[in-house]
């Protein structure tokens, strides 16, 4: 999954020339968080936050009046308060990596450059939860179990032969491994929904043949809206 195919193309951007207030004013008529600083050519320079504009803009104890502060928030140019050392990913790095480049850094987004660093889209964690949600296959409904598997080579096929034989269509397979797992494995499938006789059948098998960790029928339809 590359991050070229998962950003949001059309990103708002601004020149470090620009004031404090157009950052603050774009930021918020377009409920975004962040804004890449881009240079005349479209490079990427910088990025500015709305936990910036916070930090840089006066107390709401100043003594200042309403002509003086407007006039001091106007002077405040964006490359005053930007990150110029802004984290990023490519176009052609993975999903993934931009979601554990936000996680280390604490950070909810990542402008997106191409080779020439010229900005060409944003990644946000939002971003990365519609990919879960793609792959796994939930929106669909189903069932999906939870199991513990060796990390042995193979060690899947026998469960993808038990759900075939019993007419399970499988939706998705995502699997984890660390280290403290030893040599064994955890493995999430997702299946499609099936007569409830049949289904009930099919976890008892699994439940007999496997080490089933959980079984768990989802619906969400109706929860979003």
């Amino acid at each position: 999954m590359l991050v070229k195919n998962w950003m949001t193309r059309e990103v708002i951007t601004l020149t470090p020339d620009r004031s404090m207030m157009k950052a603050a004013k774009l930021m918020k008529d377009n409920d975004i968080s962040r804004l890449p600083i881009v240079n005349d050519d479209g490079e990427l320079v910088g990025i500015v936050s709305d936990r910036d504009i916070k930090e840089a803009s006066p107390s709401k104890a100043t003594t200042l009046d309403m002509h003086e502060l407007y006039y001091l928030l106007s002077e405040i140019k964006v490359k005053d308060i930007m990150t110029r050392k802004t984290l990023t990913v490519t176009d052609e790095d993975t999903v993934e990596k931009a979601a554990v480049v936000m996680e280390e850094s604490k950070v909810g987004g990542l402008p997106v450059v191409d080779a020439r660093n010229k900005c060409v889209g944003i990644i946000t964690n939002s971003d990365v939860f519609k990919v879960l949600i793609q792959i796994t296959g939930v929106l669909h409904g189903g069932v999906q179990m939870g199991l513990s598997l060796s990390n042995e080579p193979g060690s899947l096929n026998p469960v993808l032969e038990y759900l075939k034989e019993n007419n399970a269509r499988v939706m998705s397979v995502l699997t984890s491994f660390e280290p403290e797992q030893g040599n064994m494995r955890h493995v999430f499938i997702r299946i499609r929904d099936m007569d409830k006789t049949d289904l009930n059948r099919l976890r008892e098998g699994v439940a007999e043949r496997f080490d089933l960790m959980f079984w768990v029928r989802d619906s969400v339809h109706g929860l979003t809206g």
